[in-house]
């Protein structure tokens, strides 16, 4: 599952591969206690185990992509 996040002033956006299993509820829960004031950073892992952080504060939108929402190259 791919996640995209926009961070306000900055034209790029962080895009995080999370695992396919993972839960969507779980993950808005955290997305939105992060920007509610619950903390002062929003903490991911990714497939690989790497851990990305970003300031709550500083979240502009968060794009959360369906399971193996994956944008294959190739022919069929």
């Amino acid at each position: 599952m791919d996640l995209r996040i926009g961070v306000t002033d900055n034209p790029k956006e962080i895009k995080v591969e999370l695992a396919d299993d993972t839960d969507v509820a779980a993950l808005r829960s955290e997305v939105d206690a992060a920007v509610a004031g619950g903390g002062p950073m929003l903490w991911l892992t990714d497939v690989r185990g790497r851990q990305v952080g970003v300031p709550a504060a500083r979240i502009a939108y968060v794009d959360i992509g369906a399971a193996g929402s994956d944008n294959p190259v190739g022919f069929s």
